[in-house]
């Protein structure tokens, strides 16, 4: 049951929403849609499903050419980050309203239900009504009846959005499991690049309606094909900063400077955008060969387990992420000390060289 996205694009009254999209996406595949509002997700995910007609492009599922068929002509349950109920109907009738009308047995409907509402911790509450039941527990009625039925392309919206965070984590624990012994392809679009590496799969980077890097979700975070890519895999964002290569030295300025290490000696002399990861950037030395960067506080957000700092650093904003509380004042000169053994480098065209 593969997806085949081939040349789609998708332009609305003169502008383009969607540049032109090559993606195979594999039978019993699981595949994350990571990027920031309004990247494209949406507007790929219902372009998949048929809620959309590309402007250009095929699709196809199957084999077959299913450009223009109607959603309702194709096996396809999708869920929105917004749950959508039948008020009048209780829980369990939301749930077994797609078998119904598929004609499943009673004894398998009851089944199904029973099964996906334990799944999704609804299990006691299959009698009431969704004006009865709390947000995250309405949104839990819509994923199980999306997903109760065989659909051979399963879609999910940023679905677990609306959830308390202890649901949320229960539930990207789960639901890769679900979906592991079902032939069909599962597309789930996030924001969040923590959340596409504890799903794992395969992710699509998108960034301004295109998809800027396809792979294996762990290997795109190693390796990111472009700085667009590696900023689109970085929460906070990927700290940049231009360089220049100059024998066996690599400068930011006159003042922050160091030797090349590893991979990077073999770095031709030149200018390189270089980009690193704020989690590789803290307050603390932890490596004895890690480069000392002064900077600006801007903002400190301090939490029990972990600090943020934002600072001002040689014209750049950049991001410390660390663990432990590590108490900055606004507009202090704080030095931080960056791993540059972990530094990506990209070229003029910002495509990754090391």
């Amino acid at each position: 049951m593969s997806l085949e996205l081939k040349q789609i694009v998708k332009a609305v009254d003169g502008e383009t929403h969607i540049y032109p999209v090559d993606l195979v996406l594999e039978p019993g595949s699981f595949n994350n849609l990571l990027g920031t509002t309004l990247a494209g997700k949406t507007s790929l995910m219902q372009l998949m499903a048929g809620l959309e007609v590309p402007t250009s492009g095929e699709i196809w599922f199957n084999g077959k050419n299913v450009t223009g068929v109607a959603v309702q002509k194709r096996n396809v349950s999708m869920v929105y980050q917004q749950f959508i109920n039948y008020p009048m109907m209780s829980v369990y009738e939301n749930i077994a309203s797609p078998l119904r009308v598929a004609r499943y047995p009673e004894a398998e409907i009851k089944k199904r239900v029973g099964d996906m509402a334990e799944v999704l911790r609804i299990s006691e509450m299959l009698d009431r009504r969704p004006n009865e039941l709390s947000g995250g527990q309405q949104q839990r009625t819509a994923m199980a009846r999306a997903l109760v039925k065989e659909s051979d392309l399963i879609l999910l919206d940023e679905p677990l959005a609306n959830l308390d965070f202890k649901l949320r984590e229960e539930l990207r624990d789960e639901l890769p499991r679900l979906f592991a012994k079902r032939d069909c392809v599962v597309v789930y679009a996030t924001t969040e690049p923590t959340e596409a590496l504890l799903l794992g799969g395969y992710t699509a980077a998108m960034s301004e309606g295109k998809i800027v890097q396809f792979g294996a979700t762990g290997k795109i975070y190693r390796r990111p094909n472009s700085l667009q890519s590696a900023k689109v895999f970085s929460e906070p964002p990927i700290n940049t900063a231009m360089v220049k290569k100059i024998g066996p030295q690599i400068a930011i300025n006159k003042n922050v400077q160091w030797k090349a290490r590893g991979k990077a000696k073999k770095l031709a002399d030149g200018d390189y955008m270089m980009a690193i990861r704020p989690h590789h950037v803290t307050p603390e030395r932890l490596d004895d060969k890690a480069v000392e960067i002064e900077g600006i506080v801007e903002v400190a957000e301090l939490s029990g387990s972990e600090s943020i700092i934002h600072f001002d650093a040689f014209g750049q904003k950049w991001v410390s992420q660390s663990h432990g509380v590590h108490p900055f004042s606004n507009g202090a000169t704080a030095h931080l000390f960056a791993d540059v053994s972990e530094a990506f480098y990209f070229d003029a065209n910002n495509q990754l060289v090391i």
